[in-house]
C-alpha cells in the first residue's frame, strides 16, 4: 500500500482537528484550504458550492477526497458548536513558480517533461477537463476571504476550462512545438470534468481571477527552467571562464 495514503487522510482529519482546537483556545480565525476534489467526478457542470458532489468513498482517491470533505465537516462543527470563526475555500487546480518540479501535478508534469525533452504523458484519451488558476489569483482570493465576513465555502478557481490535450498543446506552444505526447492508461476515478462556478466569490468577495493560462504559464516555465538547468548553466559558464 502507498505509505502516503494514510498520511493524507490523517493530515486532513487529525491535522484539521488539532488546528481547530488551537483556534478555539486562542480565539483565532481559522482558514480551511479545501479542494475541488470534494465534488469528486461531478454530475453537475460547472460546480457550484451548493453541489454535494459525487465521490467514491472507497476508491483510490478517496483518502484525499473524503479527507477534505471530513475536514469541512469538522470546520463547520467547530463553527456552529464552539463559535470558532472559520473560512472555507475550495481551491481548484493552481499553478505557478516555485512549485515542486516533480510533484505529480499535471501542469508541473507537462512543463518539466517539455523542458527535459521528454514526452508529455496524457492519461486516457485526454478529453477530461480541468481549470487552471495562477497562484497570485489564488492568494488574492484567500486574502479577501480571510479579511471578509463570509464563512464560505467559496470556489476559488479560474473558470477557463481546458482538456488535458489542450493543456499539453499550450505547453508545446510555450516551450517546444516539437514535444511529443504519449498516451497512457487512465487512472481510476479520474474526474471527467472540473470547472468552478465563481459567482459567489464574485458577488461576496469581489474576486475573480485575472491571469489567463497563456500569460501565467510562461512565468512558471521561466522558474522551472532556471531550477532544472540553472546549476548546469552556472557550472558551464564558470568552467569556460577559467
Amino acid at each position: 500500500m502507498n505509505s502516503l495514503i494514510p498520511i493524507l487522510h490523517k493530515t486532513n482529519v487529525v491535522g484539521t482537528l488539532n488546528m481547530l482546537g488551537l483556534a478555539k483556545r486562542v480565539g483565532a480565525r481559522f482558514l480551511l484550504t479545501s479542494t475541488s476534489e470534494v465534488y469528486g467526478d461531478p454530475l453537475q457542470h460547472p460546480q457550484v458550492e451548493t453541489y454535494w458532489g459525487n465521490v467514491n468513498p472507497i476508491g483510490v482517491r478517496s483518502c484525499y477526497d473524503e479527507g477534505k470533505r471530513t475536514a469541512e465537516t469538522l470546520t463547520m462543527d467547530y463553527h456552529r458548536g464552539a463559535g470558532v470563526e472559520v473560512r472555507i475555500a475550495r481551491i481548484f487546480n493552481t499553478y505557478g513558480p516555485r512549485m515542486c518540479i516533480d510533484d505529480g501535478r499535471v501542469v508541473s508534469n507537462f512543463v518539466a517533461q517539455a523542458l527535459r525533452k521528454e514526452p508529455l504523458t496524457v492519461y486516457g484519451d485526454g478529453k477530461q477537463t480541468r481549470s487552471f488558476q495562477y497562484v497570485s489569483d489564488l492568494v488574492e482570493g484567500l486574502m479577501r476571504l480571510m479579511e471578509g465576513e463570509h464563512v464560505g465555502p467559496f470556489n476559488l478557481g479560474n473558470p477557463g476550462e481546458f482538456t488535458m490535450l489542450e493543456l499539453a498543446q499550450v505547453v508545446q506552444e510555450t516551450i517546444d512545438p516539437n514535444a511529443k505526447i504519449e498516451f497512457r492508461p487512465n487512472t481510476e476515478d479520474d474526474p471527467h470534468k472540473r470547472k468552478p462556478d465563481i459567482s459567489k466569490a464574485k458577488e461576496l468577495l469581489g474576486w475573480e481571477p485575472k491571469v489567463p493560462l497563456r500569460k501565467g504559464l510562461p512565468m512558471m516555465v521561466t522558474d522551472f527552467s532556471q531550477r532544472i538547468f540553472g546549476d548546469h548553466k552556472e557550472r558551464g559558464s564558470s568552467t569556460s571562464s577559467t
